[in-house]
């Protein structure tokens, strides 16, 4: 089924499947896009899980625009790198977690490619799940601008050398009690640096949730923790307009 879907998302001809291929440093990165009816609504910029771009990101830019968002989802490992093993996902996160200025080049330079779409980049929030939210937390502090930032049990921990100083944007996390990747305690740190740091935060977590909660068909999905993370969503990013 996977391997079905990512082939029609690289035919230009189907219906929703708007994909974007550009450079950085010489290496191809293919992301996709959803231009919502409503040319000027805000934009949602999404980060992808550690498995590159895959059915689940598709779906949720549909689930966006089927609520009046247009979504870019960027591409941080390469066109055609879709990891499908353990070991071959942590070494291209791993390779970003090292290399801090490569992952913020990338970000910006996918941010650039939404610009030229015609994208609302002017209003627009940022997302992530997993891995993606590590990349969120890592775009905020590099000092972009964007109205608010959004994590789905996502990488949590704070490099030793950066900060959330000067960081004037909304945030909210949403993390489950029982994830084994990501701790209450990686919790507990952020909303010390947030608070320490006059942060405008909201941080939700579920019990017994664990790592992935929201991955549709996955044994980790729980089915409350998705949908009332997903409500509480949607309710923020109508506060940002």
């Amino acid at each position: 089924m996977k391997k079905i879907i990512l082939a029609l998302i690289l035919c230009p001809s189907f219906i929703f499947a708007n994909t974007v291929v550009y450079s950085v440093d010489s290496k191809k990165y293919e992301g996709f896009y959803k231009l919502n009816a409503n040319k000027k609504a805000p934009l949602v910029l999404m980060m992808h899980d550690w498995d590159g771009i895959t059915e689940y990101e598709i779906k949720r830019a549909e689930m966006l625009d089927a609520q009046g968002y247009s979504v870019f989802i960027l591409d941080l490992f390469g066109q055609g790198i879709r990891p499908t093993e353990d070991k071959e996902r942590m070494q291209h996160t791993g390779e970003l977690y090292q290399d801090r200025k490569k992952m913020r080049s990338l970000m910006q330079a996918g941010i650039k490619e939404a610009k030229k779409l015609g994208l609302n980049i002017n209003n627009h929030s940022v997302m992530g799940y997993c891995f993606g939210g590590a990349a969120v937390l890592e775009l905020a502090r590099s000092g972009h601008k964007a109205k608010g930032f959004v994590t789905f049990h996502g990488g949590l921990q704070t490099p030793k050398d950066q900060s959330y100083k000067k960081i004037k944007s909304k945030f909210l996390i949403f993390h489950g009690t029982a994830d084994t990747f990501i701790t209450m305690t990686d919790f507990s740190d952020l909303a010390n640096a947030f608070n320490a740091n006059k942060i405008d935060h909201e941080m939700i977590t579920y019990g017994n949730a664990p790592h992935a909660f929201t991955v549709f068909g996955s044994p980790a999905y729980t089915k409350v923790a998705d949908e009332e993370s997903w409500a509480r969503y949607l309710e923020f990013l109508k506060s940002l307009n």
